[in-house]
């Protein structure tokens, strides 16, 4: 078995999540969806933590770097339509997970110019607003329904994620979706 090498990674200090303006900040972090006959899939979700928009998600068999990495692709995609370095480099805001700790999703991340941030060990307070998001998923969608397969969960989950951006008005956003608060900031 590999040892993992220790290294400095650059940590939070006990800062939330927000962010001033749109693409200042994201966060990411995986979750598990009992998929049916599929068993158990793992769900990386990348949010905007100013606008609270679910940007990119992905659902695969597998939680490893590819599963992140595809979620963060499709992200990038939905705000900036291509995939490429970032004109103005942002926070990616991670839990320490081998995930988003791996030799290639690190990669990838410096790839497109962005700057990952972990939180500390053992506090999901400080990856908040990605912790709420998968907590509403799970609440709103996922423990509302029985998947068959993965194929029917990812459809159901896209479909939940289209009315969490564009239909579900948001307190802390002053009673605007997703979508609203990124066409007013932008």
């Amino acid at each position: 078995m590999k040892k993992r090498p220790i290294g400095r990674r650059p940590r939070i200090e006990a800062l939330p999540s927000k962010a001033q303006a749109p693409n200042q900040r994201w966060a990411t972090d995986l979750c598990r969806v009992w998929a049916g006959r599929d068993g158990w899939a793992s769900l990386a979700l990348v949010i905007d933590c100013h606008t609270r928009e679910l940007l990119g998600w992905h659902l695969s068999r597998t939680g490893r770097a590819t599963t992140a990495s595809a979620a963060l692709e499709l992200a990038l995609i939905a705000r900036f339509g291509t995939l490429g370095r970032v004109s103005v480099p942002f926070l990616l805001r991670s839990d320490n997970g081998l995930v988003f700790t791996s030799r290639k999703y690190t990669a990838l991340v410096r790839s497109y110019g962005l700057q990952q941030e972990f939180i500390t060990p053992h506090c999901p307070q400080q990856n908040d607003m990605v912790e709420r998001v998968i907590r509403s998923l799970k609440e709103q969608c996922v423990h509302r329904h029985l998947f068959e397969t993965l194929q029917h969960a990812s459809r159901v989950i896209s479909n939940w994620i289209a009315f969490y951006n564009h239909r579900r008005p948001h307190q802390a956003l002053k009673m605007k979706t997703p979508a609203e608060a990124f066409a007013l900031a932008a």
